[in-house]
């Protein structure tokens, strides 16, 4: 009705238009019919000549590199396998200070500047009134770290997983670090001894307070486990003084509070297993004890430290060495003045020696600024502690040198001008 066409006109125009679509239709067949049959024979040929098969190869590479030609926007490097914690860490020489109270901390060695002797020291870390620094040790952030323990046991950590803390900061509870128990009846640290392997051929020599010592191979202690190892069973009443790192041949000394001194060779004491008690090393009178030891291995002189802060150097041949067990020799002339002996260290000329008092105070010496005395004299003045404090710790370590600044005096500039009359 709109086109006013009649019905055999309208079937008309639709049978038109079916017709050209179904012709349409046939024709897009016949074209791909005949399309894949052209491919079909080209890829038979292609299969049949390698020659063709190469120049398509050719030509495909060569359009590849003319699309990704362009410069390498990625760096290619050697893979790093089994990065660790102290691959990201720099290695520095650090001052590991522990308090009697257990507070523990890591400090660069650098911050502790060398003074002359006798002088005052500088703030070390901050304590309660009722604690005091009780151990110095310098170690590399990158060292594993032995603790020794009062009771026996042993633990390992690296340097750097003790905390970074300033000069007065107290620093981190040992029970924070190490799996002991707090509180006056838990573990204490005894001694410190920092390396990065065990060796087969070298020994550890135990002190203990009552005079007893052993000797163990270090690769006895190879495998500690996150809870620590039993290193030495010790008599009722008896505590771990110190341990010492030796080769196999070298000489112990052992000191005493009142002043005493005994040497002997290390293979006197014959090599014991973890849980063995030791035997005797010195032979102590009545009241009193062990306060440090050496190897002749540590150096070729003994400083000794009194309580009130004198303290010598003698030379380690000074010591006639004997059979494990005696009394022993005079090593400090004790007096009122200087003091009982606070500590010994085994040195060279060319080391760096750090005292500390039970208030937190530290100096850092020249061993080469302290005199060399013979054994049975009272020292010089190395340290001046303030008021009651008391000298209880000392801890050799390397020499540090720093540039002095040297202050120019600059002249008023009314100086030698005069008044023109």
């Amino acid at each position: 009705e709109r086109f006013q066409l009649d019905d055999i006109q309208a079937q008309y125009v639709c049978d038109m238009r079916l017709i050209q679509l179904q012709g349409l239709n046939r024709e897009k067949l016949e074209n791909e019919y005949k399309e894949l049959e052209g491919k079909i024979q080209y890829y038979k040929d292609l299969l049949a000549d390698p020659e063709k098969i190469k120049a398509v190869l050719k030509e495909e590479l060569i359009a590849i590199r003319d699309k990704f030609g362009d410069q390498r926007r990625t760096e290619i490097q050697d893979v790093v396998e089994d990065l660790e914690d102290e691959d990201l860490i720099q290695e520095e020489l650090s001052v590991f200070t522990l308090t009697h109270g257990g507070y523990i901390k890591r400090l660069a060695l650098s911050e502790y500047k060398a003074q002359g002797r006798g002088g005052k020291g500088i703030r070390a870390m901050a304590t309660k009134e009722e604690d005091f620094v009780e151990t110095v040790f310098t170690a590399s952030t990158h060292d594993n770290i032995l603790f020794f323990m009062n009771s026996g046991r042993v633990y390992i950590k690296k340097g750097y997983s003790i905390p970074a803390a300033g000069r007065a900061a107290k620093g981190t509870n040992i029970v924070n670090i190490l799996p002991v128990e707090a509180g006056e009846a838990g573990e204490k640290v005894s001694a410190m001894i920092a390396g990065r392997g065990f060796s087969e051929d070298s020994y550890l020599v135990f002190v203990t307070r009552n005079g007893t010592v052993k000797r163990m191979e270090q690769a006895a202690l190879k495998n500690i486990r996150a809870n620590g190892i039993r290193a030495i069973t010790l008599d009722e009443g008896d505590e771990l003084i110190t341990v010492i790192p030796t080769l196999g041949n070298d000489t112990i000394l052992i000191a005493t509070h009142e002043g005493m001194a005994a040497s002997f060779p290390e293979t006197d004491a014959r090599s014991m297993g973890r849980t063995a008690v030791g035997v005797r090393g010195i032979r102590l009178r009545e009241g009193d004890y062990v306060i440090g030891a050496g190897s002749s291995a540590q150096g070729n002189a003994v400083l000794t430290v009194t309580e009130n802060g004198f303290g010598k150097r003698t030379g380690f041949d000074a010591y006639s060495i004997h059979k494990r067990g005696g009394l022993g020799l005079k090593n400090y002339k004790v007096t009122e003045k200087t003091g009982k002996v606070a500590g010994i260290c085994i040195v060279d000329e060319t080391d760096d020696l750090l005292v500390i008092t039970n208030d937190g105070t530290i100096i850092r010496v020249a061993v080469s600024s302290i005199g060399e005395k013979g054994r049975d004299t009272q020292g010089v003045r190395v340290m001046k502690p303030v008021g009651d404090a008391k000298v209880i710790c000392i801890e050799r370590t390397e020499h540090f040198s720093e540039e002095e600044e040297t202050e120019q005096e600059v002249p008023d500039s009314d100086e030698g001008n005069s008044d023109a009359e």
